[in-house]
């Protein structure tokens, strides 16, 4: 098998890795799928090794939970009277959540992943270039025909090496994005995803809808909202857009939700926000992000909002 091939079939092989470690920590998992797990198992001996792999980074996982001493004896009491929630209740439930929110499916998936503190400018093969932003992944599918990165996470701008008969596209979850010789920025986010184009144009497809799909002009923005599943165009100053690159972000009456977002990018801990109202409270301003000390405290005093340490976490609350 060339190496081309036999590197993809990998990929899918930890893709489907991963999907099992998941599928199998369902409780209400039916026998059905209990026997279709096997039956994956039994067919390569290169899927029961990775799938093994997947298992040991899931106790990684866990292990980092439990031995973060500031987690050591955590009781969190809920608002309504009932029982704390002790540290040993607080492992088992954030160990699967952490193999996947630290880099566990990652780690199988991806070809470059970033670090909270790393925005590196890569050349492809091709001769396109790009520059990741921090907490970020992709994973590169480069035929004779076609161009494909896929960003699995976060943040990417690229600039890309003319070639016709090869298109460039990047898929962000339910985004397919196109461009031949253009510079054009995909935010991978929680609640929508932004393509930002600075150069040329590219063609937007949602959904896998080929005949609505979207042109994005030079000097534009496309932004997909998950839960409504519209798009908006509109003009948007490039430099602005890309501040991220310099470590910042600016904002003009963005919700406080989507800010922690892109602090999260850089922390690593994690920010969490005490109820929705906050969540939604509005902010405006350039924040020097990659410094959450700055951040935080950029956002506590244009809130009034309190930052509560709890270990790796951080609570904002009012």
């Amino acid at each position: 098998m060339p190496a081309k091939e036999a590197t993809n079939a990998q990929k899918n092989r930890n893709r489907e890795a991963a999907d099992w470690i998941l599928r199998n920590r369902d409780p209400n998992q039916s026998p059905a799928d209990r026997a279709r797990f096997k039956d994956w198992l039994d067919r390569d001996p290169e899927n029961c090794r990775t799938y093994g792999a997947a298992e040991r980074l899931m106790g990684d996982a866990r292990r980092a939970i439990q031995s973060d001493p500031a987690l050591a004896n955590i009781k969190m009491k809920p608002r309504k009277a009932g029982m704390p929630i002790t540290a040993t209740l607080l492992v088992a439930a954030l160990a699967t959540g952490a193999f996947f929110a630290l880099n566990g499916p990652m780690r199988l998936e991806a070809d470059v992943i970033t670090g909270t503190d790393e925005m590196p400018v890569l050349t492809l093969e091709d001769g396109s270039e790009l520059q990741l932003n921090a907490s970020s992944a992709i994973a590169v599918d480069f035929t004779d025909k076609r161009r494909t990165i896929r960003l699995l996470r976060g943040q990417a701008f690229f600039q890309v090496a003319h070639a016709t008969e090869r298109p460039f596209t990047v898929v962000a979850g339910a985004a397919r994005v196109t461009a031949v010789g253009t510079a054009f920025d995909v935010r991978y986010g929680d609640d929508d995803t932004e393509v930002t184009v600075t150069e040329n144009a590219v063609q937007v497809e949602l959904n896998g809808d080929k005949s609505g799909s979207i042109r994005v002009e030079q000097g534009e923005q496309a932004s997909y909202d998950y839960a409504k599943k519209q798009t908006i165009v509109s003009p948007i100053d490039g430099l602005l857009a890309l501040a991220w690159k310099r470590g910042q972000v600016v904002v003009d009456n963005a919700p406080l939700s989507y800010v922690v977002e892109e602090m999260n990018r850089h922390f690593q801990g994690r920010i969490v926000i005490a109820g929705s109202e906050l969540a939604d409270r509005r902010i405006s301003g350039t924040i020097t992000i990659a410094n959450t000390d700055d951040a935080l405290a950029f956002v506590t005093r244009a809130l009034a909002v309190n930052a509560t340490r709890i270990g790796p976490l951080i609570v904002l609350r009012q």
